[in-house]
């Protein structure tokens, strides 16, 4: 499974948990012309400002994964990675409650949206600020960046972790509830053990067993010594 690949999938099946908690915004943001194209542009240009945002974070990230790479800790960074995920799902699974700090980081993000639509400002920068917002699921793609160890690999998978976040997002914000709370219920339900088997997944990689495509053994390289 390519890194590209498992960030689509992690966006495309959080997508709607992201429906459920940033749907509100994006719903609460007008157009600003009146008509079908310019909605279905200003949504479109709102999912854009969200992958861009991912990118951006994606850059932050790749930088300190690499430095991370290059003093050979990726191992022990994959390990820890997935002990955190492992423990984020079974909190999920069996009901585990922690302490509460969201609203204390979504002031200055409530300010900026405020701000934002007082201004009436682009749906392109409306979606920036949206990208920005502390979510579990681009925690869990910035882990999976941080674990790619380059710059511009860290990027392309918070790309595709924003471009498989938009076709739902896209669709529900166009057609204003998209999907019902049933729906969404169910699929938290699976959220949970998507999380267990991502973070299961991260362990073994980290555990250089000589699994293929798993757990790949670790690359040891050999150079020539100058007498």
């Amino acid at each position: 499974m390519s890194d590209q690949y498992l960030a689509f999938m992690i966006g495309l099946l959080g997508s709607v948990h992201c429906i459920g908690m940033c749907g509100p915004l994006a719903f609460a943001v007008p157009s600003l012309k009146s008509g079908i194209g310019y909605v279905v542009l200003d949504k479109v240009l709102y999912q854009a400002g969200r992958i861009l945002s991912y990118c951006v974070l994606g850059i932050v990230i790749g930088l300190i994964g690499r430095q991370i790479w290059l003093s050979g800790l990726q191992q022990g960074i994959s390990i820890f990675t997935g002990i955190l995920i492992i423990a984020a799902a079974c909190s999920r699974i069996f009901k585990l409650t922690i302490a509460n700090s969201s609203s204390i980081l979504l002031k200055p993000f409530n300010k900026l949206f405020g701000y934002a639509l007082k201004h009436k400002a682009n749906h392109l920068i409306i979606g920036m600020i949206n990208g920005l917002l502390p979510c579990g699921f681009v925690y869990l793609a910035l882990a999976g960046a941080l674990n790619t160890g380059n710059m511009s690999l860290a990027v392309s998978y918070m790309f595709w972790f924003g471009v498989g976040t938009t076709p739902l997002m896209l669709i529900a914000t166009i057609g204003m509830g998209f999907t019902g709370n049933l729906v969404r219920q169910r699929i938290n339900k699976v959220i949970p053990f998507m999380l267990l088997f991502l973070g299961c997944w991260f362990l073994l990689r980290g555990m250089n067993l000589d699994i293929p495509f798993v757990s790949p053994a670790k690359q040891t390289t050999s150079v020539a010594e100058c007498k």
